[in-house]
């Protein structure tokens, strides 16, 4: 670690190349756990390397320099998670989005009536065979005997069906 940062006769050059010799990779490792993240440790280390060269112009008052870069880490974390509190984290990930869409209770309350509502839209014989298949659970054979028309019309049908269901919601905005 820095036992003593350079005097401010020193070059600047030299004082920043000896500061991340001797304290770079001890801070990172000090602010690694604070901040869960590489990227945001090495954020925060870089931020407490720019105060400290500032801090270098007008010469350290403390004895303790190290102290000082750790106090300084410590507190630009603190700002981190204040940061964070306070706005909301947004998400790229279209696959997170998505799966947060679908964990979220009122979404699936809004889905569900949205193809309630698409569903009332079809013709009876299509909806039929979609609640029994999709609602209902049944298998092929089991819509069939429910509905009283052979396997092949419940295929045929819940073909017909979906391609109308999703015209309707095409239609109405929802897909």
């Amino acid at each position: 670690m820095v036992a003593s940062l350079p005097d401010c006769q020193e070059s600047t050059e030299a004082f920043v190349r000896g500061l991340y010799e001797d304290a770079f990779r001890p801070l990172l490792r000090f602010v690694l756990p604070l901040t869960g993240s590489r990227e945001r440790a090495e954020e925060v280390v870089q931020e407490t390397m720019v105060r400290a060269w500032r801090q270098h112009a007008t010469g350290f008052e403390s004895g303790r320099p190290h102290g000082w870069l750790y106090t300084v880490a410590r507190n630009l974390v603190t700002d981190l998670r204040r940061h964070d509190a306070i706005r909301p984290v947004i998400v790229h990930d279209e696959i997170a989005l998505k799966r947060a869409s679908e964990s979220d209770p009122f979404e699936k309350a809004v889905h569900r009536r949205v193809v309630a509502d698409a569903l009332n839209q079809l013709r009876p014989k299509h909806r039929d065979v979609l609640i029994a298949i999709y609602y209902q659970d049944c298998s092929l054979a089991e819509a069939a005997h429910r509905l009283g028309i052979p396997v092949g019309t419940v295929k045929s049908r819940s073909y017909h069906a979906l391609r109308e269901l999703r015209g309707v919601l095409e239609q109405s905005g929802a897909l």
